[in-house]
């Protein structure tokens, strides 16, 4: 179970307590352990993942390969199922288990900026996965995360330069999808390459998805999924977000959207006859369950959407608007509520401070939030943003002077504002990764 640091002093009232009920009953339904075993099992030589059954008395080697947040429990977790029949693997994780004993081999790589461990880790799947053939199962665990954790940078493109770029689109707001269509063409793993690297075997996919609307070519910027992106998306995503790259970088993708360079695979792509992709966990998997949690607690749940996106200290007033009407006219439901919303919103970094979408949501709404409305905002792993925190607890009385918030809000320091007054959430590596989860109690 997630434990969250200094719980009892941040549930110092009954809505404060269930919204930290439901955070952590999220956050534990998302959990490899909990998800792998209620999705994968082995019936003799039948493994079952999901609603699919794949004959393994064909199989001569099964290999598991991957990375992300979640890699590591879900890698624990399919040892737990497969046992011996697992011949080799690799997964690339931000903090990697330190048992000598496993069958699939856990490396460390970095999150959000990818590092020279991570190109290792990468180049370690390439070796497992490259004399793969017809009687080889890949089982391919892709979670959020994968993409900086598995960066592989394209002939002629640096370590440095995905760095640079990465660091760039992150610090300018850049959304999921125009991040990940930057470092497709950067990289040899992204956008379909383990699929083109592991045919003709049979792969598939594990997915734990932390993309709005589990679009299977975002999560982890797709290494087993078809690409629709393109060399002049990538181009326009540094335009629209005003990132100047390294040169190489600039080189690249202009000789591939002039058609010197090949792009990634598209659906009708030969290389995808034999994958198939399964999404075990996503967003709505911790809503569900913390939906549960308040309706136990004797309030009544809504789920306002789990595909919340856009600018944060934005999307928070939305929020508020939601909280302001229940205690107004009792639409779209009467108080005692909990509305519950996921998705992911992101920030512009425009001062000295560290960002994090979720401490931003929650100081945006704290400002204006009304008596009687408490709010929880995490991302659920743990990591929000670049902050070593998971998000924050905030209410009506958090804000005792709204110019000052807002200077810290300008100074993109939501954290330094929430920390001096107790409210930062703070549980460390979950093990999980499925987005961000808000819990708005409104008494």
């Amino acid at each position: 179970m997630v434990s969250i640091e200094n719980e009892a002093a941040l549930a110092s009232t009954r809505a404060r307590e269930t919204a930290l009920a439901c955070v952590r009953a999220g956050i534990d339904a998302a959990r490899p352990d909990r998800v792998v075993a209620d999705s994968v099992r082995l019936d003799g030589d039948r493994l079952h993942v999901a609603d699919a059954t794949y004959d393994l008395s064909g199989v001569d080697r099964i290999v598991a390969v991957g990375g992300g947040k979640a890699a590591d429990g879900v890698a624990d977790a399919l040892e737990t199922v497969l046992g011996d029949r697992i011949a080799a693997g690799a997964v690339v994780t931000p903090d990697p288990s330190e048992r000598e004993d496993h069958r699939i081999e856990r490396l460390r790589g970095h999150h959000p900026v990818p590092s020279e461990e991570g190109v290792e880790g990468t180049d370690r799947i390439h070796e497992l996965v490259a004399d793969a053939d017809e009687r080889t199962l890949v089982l391919a665990i892709v979670t959020g995360g994968g993409s900086a954790l598995l960066p592989a940078p394209a002939e002629g493109i640096t370590l440095s330069d995905l760095q640079t770029t990465t660091d760039a689109l992150l610090d300018a707001g850049a959304e999921i999808g125009a991040l990940n269509a930057v470092r497709k063409h950067l990289s040899t793993l992204k956008g379909g390459g383990l699929a083109e690297l592991a045919a003709p075997a049979t792969v598939v996919g594990l997915m734990f998805s932390d993309v709005v609307g589990n679009d299977l070519s975002v999560i982890a910027s797709g290494p087993t999924a078809p690409d629709e992106s393109t060399y002049a998306d990538a181009l326009d995503a540094l335009e629209r977000y005003g990132v100047d790259p390294p040169e190489a970088v600039r080189e690249r993708l202009e000789a591939g959207a002039a058609g010197d360079l090949p792009e990634t695979p598209r659906a009708d792509d030969p290389v995808f006859d034999r994958v198939t992709n399964h999404v075990l966990a996503d967003g709505f998997t911790a809503i569900d369950a913390a939906r549960e949690v308040a309706a136990d607690r004797g309030y009544d749940p809504c789920v306002l959407s789990s595909s919340v996106r856009g600018e944060a200290r934005e999307a928070a007033l939305t929020h508020v608007a939601v909280a302001e009407e229940v205690e107004a006219t009792g639409n779209p439901l009467e108080a005692p509520a909990v509305v519950l919303s996921g998705g992911e919103a992101t920030v512009t970094v425009r001062g000295d401070g560290v960002g994090g979408p979720n401490a931003e949501f929650a100081l945006a709404a704290a400002i204006e939030l009304p008596d009687g409305a408490t709010l929880a905002c995490v991302d659920t792993d743990g990591k929000d943003g670049s902050s070593d925190f998971a998000g924050a607890l905030v209410d009506a009385d958090t804000v005792d002077d709204a110019r000052e918030a807002r200077a810290a809000l300008g100074n993109s320091d939501a954290y330094g504002y929430l920390g001096e007054r107790g409210v930062v959430i703070s549980t460390g590596a979950t093990g999980t990764n499925v987005n961000d989860l808000r819990v708005l109690v409104v008494e």
